[in-house]
């Protein structure tokens, strides 16, 4: 399936996201900051890809923190998974939050999160008057125990 990407103006020196092996889902998205963006703990910023994306109407795209950044650094995407939407065309960008103790500093082309693109099935919602019976019924969080 081809998805068709676009470097904005001025982000041409940036690595379009690439896989990083060959078993991988997701492809790594660089931080197309201008200047070296400084976030404190327990503080998020918005950080620039510089890229944006065109896919076909039965995929949408989900961004995700990186594992290595999340246990060495405590950073993290503050609305994991972000969708991208397939009508969406402008700039993908990703909300870091630094969850750890120390100022974390986002530069230019570092690796930030990762791009996961994943089948959207065609849904219809039914309006109905009763839903069937199942042996959970309205249990909840924790309903099962800890």
């Amino acid at each position: 399936m081809d998805v068709k990407v676009i470097q904005l103006p001025g982000n041409e020196d940036l690595p379009l996201p690439v896989k990083m092996s060959e078993g991988a889902s997701g492809f790594d998205l660089h931080a197309a900051v201008t200047e070296p963006v400084v976030i404190g703990p327990g503080k998020w910023k918005l950080i620039p890809t510089g890229i944006a994306v065109s896919m076909p109407s039965s995929l949408e795209a989900q961004v995700r923190p990186r594992s290595g950044l999340a246990l060495k650094q405590g950073v993290t995407v503050l609305n994991t998974p972000g969708t991208v939407d397939a009508d969406y065309r402008g700039e993908i960008g990703v909300i870091l939050l630094n969850l750890g103790e120390q100022p974390f500093e986002v530069k230019r082309g570092d690796r930030i999160a990762q791009l996961v693109f994943s089948l959207v099935p065609e849904i219809r919602l039914v309006r109905v008057d009763k839903l069937d019976d199942t042996a959970r019924g309205a249990g909840g969080f924790g309903h099962t125990g800890t």
